[in-house]
């Protein structure tokens, strides 16, 4: 026998088995009216409301529904009221501009908006999307009677559409269906150890991946999730301390402010020797991985994957076979991007580029065929990071187009950035590469430092650690450096000055 898997499954499974256990706390700080606490029969309630509510508005089956939110409760329930009954849920990135929020609701042809107050302004009024407001006007989506229309189910059916960042060109909508999602979840809660004792901080925001696929992942377990709407360091822990916090999910960037804020925290830092923190989005330096581990405590466990693969593809958690090699060797062995989840293959080409097949894998690019076409030539998911396999475990070295090509040697601008971060006084870290009539490509730092440090003492310590032709040749400081909601660095953007009066970006 065999039934369609789908989302619907992970709160119908905590329906029943943790009707009265809490399921959200909601973010108190917030424009609309906090939600509070709200146990596993409200949400499931909520989310039945919110598709009558959609019925009665004519969204039909396949109809999408796009949310512009700060983490919040109210969409958190989305990703079930909307997706349960067979309509397709768009989550936007709140950090975009408002003419990157008009294409995405054009180009995905959206019927209905659910958008935050502090985000209207975001939002084109002329558009023909029916906008309803968090807190506002969102009463007709929570009040409601009755059953939502039956939906039989189809796990080939799109149950998001996930915008990519846009780092190098408009963003593209991802397709990920029912069954994409339901095995990115059980996989991803499976490698992680999820079970029901747990107690999930979102600390992702919601929008991107689907929060990686936690959300499903951890209604079905029974897990308590606490909201967090924007990121501070200091709050996180106090949220981690609060609320018995055992598990989340964020870039490096975002527990690098964690691990600035425990400096100053008085007493043991909370969720010590319990907490698991999954991080993605960035490869982390070196050092970063040894001080999560060994200042916070908390066990560190890397993940890679896209937007493109729901998102997992690989997992690097610490194996019983490292117990015995040096703490500093650990975090490197850690520093892969980890062996092939469960289900998932590996290969790469020969230009160095990680080629995927997965269930996970995406159905498609949303109305863009030869794009499609482009990304899934021979059968494969090409990811356009290039990247190295040994001993069953992928390294990433760099994303294809940033590797620098300096004097004919390739330079890893992630090796480079790793070695500059382990200077005390580096705070953040992008190297890239900018024409030089000489070299090609002039191997170029733009740095976050601390005030007392000098161009002069960073040359000397990658001169120390790496190969003459890989150190940086030139030092730029920095007071930011612009990166995603997800943490990427935006190398694209900090490119553009340097390469803007050439029509070719390679020299």
């Amino acid at each position: 026998m065999e039934f369609p898997l789908t989302i619907k499954d992970f709160l119908d499974r905590a329906v029943n088995v943790y009707p009265e256990r809490v399921a959200v706390v909601d973010e108190a700080d917030q424009p609309a009216p906090s939600m509070g606490s709200l146990t596993y029969r409200d949400v499931d309630r909520l989310a039945r409301s919110q598709a009558v509510a959609l019925d009665d508005m004519g969204v039909p089956v396949g109809g999408r529904v796009a949310v512009l939110s700060q983490n919040s409760a109210r969409l958190l329930i989305s990703f079930f009221g909307v997706s349960s009954w067979g309509r397709v849920l768009v989550p936007v990135n709140f950090r975009l501009a408002r003419p990157e929020v008009d294409y995405i609701l054009q180009q995905s042809g959206a019927e209905v908006l659910l958008v935050d107050p502090e985000l209207v302004h975001l939002v084109d009024p002329d558009l023909p999307v029916r906008t309803i407001v968090f807190g506002d006007t969102d009463d007709l989506l929570w009040n409601r009677t009755g059953e939502p229309r039956h939906w039989p189910g189809d796990e080939s059916a799109p149950a998001t559409i996930n915008y990519t960042s846009g780092t190098t060109s408009k963003p593209k909508g991802v397709v990920l269906t029912h069954r994409n999602l339901w095995l990115n979840a059980t996989t991803f809660g499976w490698h992680v150890g999820l079970n029901d004792d747990d107690v999930y901080l979102h600390t992702l925001p919601m929008f991107h991946a689907n929060g990686w696929g936690m959300p499903y992942a951890t209604s079905a377990m029974g897990v308590e999730q606490v909201v967090l709407r924007k990121v501070d360091g200091a709050e996180i822990l106090r949220r981690v301390q609060r609320h018995g916090v055992t598990l989340l999910c964020a870039a490096p960037a975002v527990l690098t402010a964690v691990l600035e804020a425990a400096r100053d925290w008085e007493g043991e830092v909370p969720g010590r020797a319990r907490l698991r923190a999954v991080v993605a989005g960035a490869p982390p330096p070196t050092r970063t991985i040894e001080r999560i581990r060994d200042e916070l405590g908390w066990e560190f466990i890397q993940i890679y994957g896209l937007t493109e693969t729901s998102p997992l593809l690989t997992v690097n958690r610490m194996r019983a076979e490292w117990r015995d090699e040096p703490r500093e060797r650990q975090a490197r062995l850690l520093g892969r991007q980890g062996a092939p989840a469960l289900g998932v293959r590996l290969a790469t080409d020969p230009s160095g580029e990680v080629l995927a097949q997965a269930n996970q894998c995406m159905a498609g690019y949303w109305e863009m065929d030869q794009q499609t076409a482009d990304a899934q030539v021979g059968g494969w998911f090409h990811t356009g990071d290039g990247g190295v396999l040994e001993d069953g475990y992928l390294t990433i070295v760099d994303r294809k187009k940033d590797v620098i090509v300096s004097g004919g040697e390739n330079v890893s601008s992630i090796e480079v950035e790793d070695v500059l971060l382990s200077h005390p006084s580096v705070r953040e870290a992008a190297v890239i590469g900018i024409p030089d009539e000489k070299w090609g490509e002039l191997v170029t730092a733009l740095l976050v430092t601390d005030e007392h440090v000098d161009e002069s003492e960073l040359m000397q310590h990658c001169r120390e650690r790496l190969a003459g032709y890989k150190c940086p040749k030139r030092i730029e400081f920095r007071k930011n450096l612009e990166r995603t909601a997800t943490g990427k660095l935006q190398k694209f953007k900090l490119r553009q000055p340097y390469w803007r009066d050439r029509t070719v970006q390679v020299n």
